[in-house]
């Protein structure tokens, strides 16, 4: 009897665990940003793959900390930033090589899909694909002040009425506004650090300016809707947004350069369903889905004719905000080596601490 029981036991685990293996097959576990992934999209490709997509809404920083805490266990497909792949790889081995034989390359903007393969290749293989891009700059209520690049967030005359992020963009921007390249210096670790401890100290003389740190999106555009801010660091989506809502709010692209960004589709290294991960990717980079993406983000897309299909009044807002030279002007970052992080962490914290 009890033989019996045990193996009764046994067939019953067994079959939950041929359950659960099962739902996994089925199961894509997407680690991404907010509004990368809405509803309607969502659906039509569970009704058009048989997958179920499990979303959890992410930011470079928990990106890394989640897939280096579990060496890139949890999840099937992450959404980070071309500049946080090879570093972090390099480091802590958390993404897998694409297999670019599983890609529809055709779909994407073959100048964006050479750029990123490039950016994001280690020992020779590929390990990002881009998907969702746009820039950082400046956001200025015009009918309240005029700015033309970073430093005027510290002038006395707005004091109390700006913003920025206690991030590292931030310390890259005020960078370039010095005339500097600290993209030039991330092969010189002491270099680069004596080029933060400057920027930092410029931060930190103009931290008594700042309104706040902003560290959600809503505090920010509510900031701005209500006059409270008049200029903010601020990626561009956010400054479209709020144009459209007040036309004296404006996103202007900065003298020293707006800061360009790419975010991709990485494979974490102990992904347990590839083939969602890439039935997904191409699903996204169809020119109609990926006009659908772009407009719930509010960016552009590296999807090829995607751009075609987007509203018409974004596209507009675009081409005000980066006439020629200052689309030719975007400061793209690039790979962030080991290490860079942990020097803007330092510099980060001793201007939070700043009294």
């Amino acid at each position: 009897m009890k033989t019996r029981l045990t193996l009764v036991a046994a067939a019953v685990l067994t079959l939950g665990a041929a359950g659960s293996v099962g739902a996994q097959e089925k199961t894509l576990r997407l680690l991404t940003w907010a509004d990368y992934a809405p509803k309607d999209v969502v659906a039509q490709f569970e009704k058009e793959s048989g997958y179920k997509v499990e979303l959890t809404l992410s930011n470079n920083e928990e990106m890394i900390s989640k897939l280096r805490a579990t060496g890139g266990a949890g999840f099937d497909l992450a959404q980070p930033s071309q500049d946080r792949i090879t570093g972090p790889q390099q480091e802590f081995g958390i993404y897998k090589p694409m297999d670019l034989s599983k890609l529809r390359s055709e779909l994407f903007i073959p100048s964006m899909l050479e750029a990123t393969q490039r950016n994001t290749t280690l020992a020779g293989k590929v390990y990002g694909l881009p998907h969702i891009w746009g820039t950082d700059g400046l956001v200025v209520n015009t009918k309240l002040t005029k700015m033309v690049d970073y430093p005027d967030l510290c002038r006395t005359d707005v004091k109390g009425k700006t913003a920025v992020r206690l991030k590292r963009p931030t310390l890259l921007a005020f960078a370039f506004a010095a005339g500097k390249d600290p993209f030039a210096l991330y092969a010189d670790a002491k270099a680069y650090g004596a080029l933060m401890d400057e920027v930092g100290k410029t931060i930190t003389a103009c931290k008594g300016n700042l309104k706040f740190f902003w560290d959600n999106k809503d505090q920010l555009l509510n900031g701005m809707r209500a006059g409270e801010i008049v200029g903010a660091m601020m990626w561009d989506t956010g400054g479209w947004k709020l144009n459209g809502e007040k036309a004296e709010i404006q996103f202007i692209a900065p003298k020293s350069g707006a800061l360009g960004w790419i975010d991709t589709f990485a494979i974490p290294a102990k992904g347990k369903n590839d083939a969602a991960a890439y039935a997904w990717i191409n699903f996204n980079m169809r020119p109609e889905i990926a006009a659908r993406v772009a407009g719930s983000a509010g960016n552009f897309t590296a999807s090829k004719g995607a751009d075609q299909l987007m509203d018409a009044k974004l596209k507009a807002q675009f081409a005000h905000s980066f006439p020629e030279a200052a689309l030719k002007n975007v400061k793209w970052y690039p790979a962030v080596p080991a290490g860079i992080e942990a020097i803007e962490g330092r510099v980060l914290d001793r201007i939070k601490a700043a009294q």
